[in-house]
């Protein structure tokens, strides 16, 4: 986040490159970078002249190339932008020569998706060396709910930790889901406004009470009745709660008390250090760890591993995903 916001700063300032690479796995800030780009290098009126915006599957690199060499008309700078340029994989190492010699007045921006290029070949030594090549990658899920907070704050909201867990959980690691969904909360909750699991719930569709993050904590306290009436609710919505979420998020949890298990110091910032958790939710790892000793935290795991495979059809085709999650619930709690 850092590195986008210092090229968003020297793109403000006019300190601009020839080349901007954006690529990799996380789609969200290739986005950012090249639409802030779009919208801010060149005036309304430049753009009609000086801008274009070319895609992937539609040109050749020699095409860009031709394109990028053009001189601009009226203006000190031309855009331009190949968007979905992971099609032109194939041959994109081509780009190198220009990359060497670019042309000055030109910003050639080239947004490359869920793919990134070798280090090791010319067009990647080139850019670095004449323009900016900018890695996007994946965040773990440790590591969005944090990423969710930073987001909102210079907007002047917050959430809960239970409420960001929710939007973790149900959208996973896609950045732009979550994003366009704190934009909804936005337009809904004035400023100052502090976002919870009531407002995930009323507009976004989320179950406060009936989602995976309750079930772990059920679990973990060993709540049999909140339990299985969770995975009941599952049990009935097996579209909206696929079982091999549940699994995988059940199995993440008891590895983390299995490595909690094997602290030494158990104090509150360690654990949240070590299980890169927040540290709002020591406590539930504190409480399960009392429930579960780690040979029966191996045993969970080890189980876990089983459904995983039966929650994808081995071994368990016929068997619906109610029952197997009941079955599941039945040997972890007892």
């Amino acid at each position: 986040m850092d590195e986008v916001k210092q090229l968003v700063t020297d793109i403000k300032n006019r300190n601009l490159k020839p080349i901007y690479f954006l690529m990799g796995e996380e789609p969200y800030y290739i986005d950012k970078i090249s639409d802030f780009i779009e919208e801010n290098v060149l005036t309304e009126e430049e753009r009609g002249f000086n801008q274009m915006v070319l895609y992937g599957r539609d040109v050749t690199v020699e095409d860009i190339v031709g394109n990028a060499k053009r001189f601009p008309m009226m203006a000190e700078y031309q855009v331009v932008i190949i968007k979905e340029a992971q099609d032109l994989s194939r041959t994109i190492e081509k780009l190198a020569s220009y990359a060497e010699n670019p042309q000055p007045t030109t910003v050639l921006v080239v947004n490359y998706k869920y793919k990134k290029i070798d280090k090791r070949k010319a067009l990647f030594k080139a850019i670095k060396k004449t323009g900016v090549v900018y890695e996007s990658k994946k965040l773990y899920e440790n590591q969005v709910a944090d990423w969710i907070r930073r987001v909102l704050s210079p907007k002047s909201y917050s959430i809960t930790p239970k409420a960001a867990q929710m939007l973790v959980e149900f959208l996973g690691t896609d950045l732009s889901k979550i994003n366009n969904e704190l934009d909804k909360l936005q337009i809904i909750l004035p400023k100052e406004s502090q976002i919870t699991p009531e407002h995930i719930e009323e507009n976004i569709g989320i179950s406060k009470d009936f989602n995976n993050f309750e079930l772990r904590k059920a679990v973990g306290e060993r709540n049999a009745v909140k339990a299985y009436r969770i995975v009941n609710y599952f049990a009935d919505n097996p579209k909206e709660n696929p079982m091999v979420v549940t699994v995988s998020l059940l199995f993440n949890f008891f590895s983390q008390l299995l490595h909690f298990h094997g602290l030494n110091d158990k104090s509150p910032r360690n654990v949240a250090s070590a299980l890169k958790v927040n540290p709002y939710f020591v406590n539930e790892y504190i409480t399960a760890a009392r429930n579960y000793p780690m040979k029966k935290v191996s045993m969970v795991v080890a189980t876990l591993r089983t459904f995983d495979v039966k929650s994808k059809g081995v071994g368990a085709n016929a068997v619906p995903q109610g029952d197997l999650l009941r079955e599941l619930l039945s040997i972890i709690l007892n």
